[in-house]
Parts: C-alpha cells; sequence; structure tokens
C-alpha cells in the first residue's frame, strides 16, 4: 500500500470516527499516514479497506481499528483455514496403515509441518510397527503436542514485519547474522508509483473527513490535477 494509498484508508476512518481525527487531541495526520503506509507497505490497499470496514461494522466502543486489529483481520480474510492438531494426526493415522512397505512414499505426501514433527520415513514406519493402542494414545498425545506448539510459532512470525520474519528464518537456520534490521522499513517502490511532493496541508486536505472521496480523487488531489 502506498503513502497515496494510505490517505484512502485514513479517509475511510476520519468519516467513520470524526471526532477522534479533529481538535486538539487529534492524532498527528502526517505521522499517522506515514505510520500505516510502512507497516501495511505489502498489502494491498482493496484488503487493507476491506479489513478496515469489517472492524468498523462490528464496533461497539466507538473507538476506530488500531493497526494490530486491522493485521489481525487481513490474516484472517486471507487465510485459506489452518490445520488443527487433531486434523493433522488424520493425516499421520491415515499413513500408517500403508507404512509398513510405503513409508517413504507416505512421508513424502505429508505437508512440511508434519514432516519436521515425524522426522523421517523410518519413524512413521516405527509407529506402524507398534500395536495401535499405543500410537493412537501416546505418539498420536505426542505428536499434537508439537504440533500445536509449532503452529502457534508459526502464526506469531506471521505477525511480524517482513525483515524482522527474515532475521527470525536466518537464525533458524543457524545462518550468522552480520547486521540488524533497519527499525524503519522501506517501502517498496512500484513502477507506476509516482513521488508524491504534497505539502502537509495539502495531504490533510485530501484526507480530511466527510469528503467521501473515491481513491481515485483523493489520488488526483495529491498530483495536483
Amino acid at each position: 500500500m502506498t503513502l497515496e494509498e494510505t490517505g484512502v484508508i485514513m479517509d475511510i476512518l476520519t468519516t467513520a470516527y470524526p471526532r477522534f481525527y479533529s481538535g486538539p487531541d487529534a492524532p498527528d495526520m502526517m505521522k499517522t499516514l506515514t505510520l500505516w503506509a510502512e507497516m501495511f507497505a505489502r498489502d494491498d490497499v482493496a484488503l487493507v479497506a476491506a479489513a478496515v470496514k469489517a472492524l468498523i461494522e462490528a464496533d461497539e466502543r466507538g473507538y476506530p481499528p488500531h493497526i494490530g486489529a486491522v493485521k489481525s483481520k487481513l490474516r484472517l480474510l486471507t487465510s485459506a483455514g489452518e490445520m488443527t492438531e487433531a486434523e493433522a494426526w488424520g493425516i499421520v493415522a491415515k499413513a500408517l496403515r500403508n507404512s509398513a512397505y510405503g513409508s517413504r512414499e507416505e512421508f513424502e505426501k505429508f505437508p512440511p509441518v508434519i514432516k519436521r514433527i515425524v522426522g523421517s520415513p523410518a519413524q512413521l514406519r516405527e509407529w506402524g510397527m507398534m500395536d495401535s493402542e499405543t500410537v493412537h494414545s501416546v505418539v498420536a498425545s505426542n505428536f499434537q503436542r508439537s504440533y500445536k506448539a509449532i503452529a502457534q510459532r508459526e502464526r506469531e512470525i506471521a505477525k511480524l514485519p517482513p525483515d524482522v520474519k527474515a532475521l527470525v528464518e536466518k537464525i533458524s537456520d543457524g545462518k550468522k547474522i552480520d547486521t540488524l534490521p533497519e527499525n524503519k522499513p522501506e517501502l517498496p517502490k512500484k513502477p507506476e508509483d509516482k513521488p508524491v511532493h504534497a505539502p502537509r496541508e495539502k495531504l490533510a486536505a485530501a484526507v480530511s473527513p466527510g469528503t467521501g472521496r473515491s481513491r481515485e480523487e483523493v489520488l488526483a488531489l495529491l498530483e495536483g490535477k
């Protein structure tokens, strides 16, 4: 989402919550624009707008949604549905029926997270040779506990900014960290983006509450058309 597109999101928020964004205690509009543009730099403006509107519709307290709430709603809107630990074990339990002679073939069918927990085709074959009661009690319990922990960790990593996420993955891979990521992420540059040289007053006017401007109208105002 570019700075100009962030103006569209701010227009939605200032229209829905005019009192919050006006008056002596109102947040600085330029700082707000910049922060939201940085935090949603890699998100599509249409999806961010959908998440914001969904939160506004469900709001019962009269406060505008914060960045964390919008990010959480975005993940919910774009996720394909996370597999539960019981569903993950169901995949393994089904594979165990063919593990005596097809452990490698069954192992290769697993999603990456299940492969990490099972470990190897040999482990799958070993489980298949154990008595059913032990497998579906002790082994199943340990597997589901491990799956739940890994899934929780991946959810937390998914919440991190891309540069911090890359750092975490680098550490997990055992690679040497030469430099730490900068605090301020760089906004992605798109070929179609044009630099904005609008003064603060012009940006504030573009996203002022109650304008009812469309995205195209906001962009045109920022570009001086």
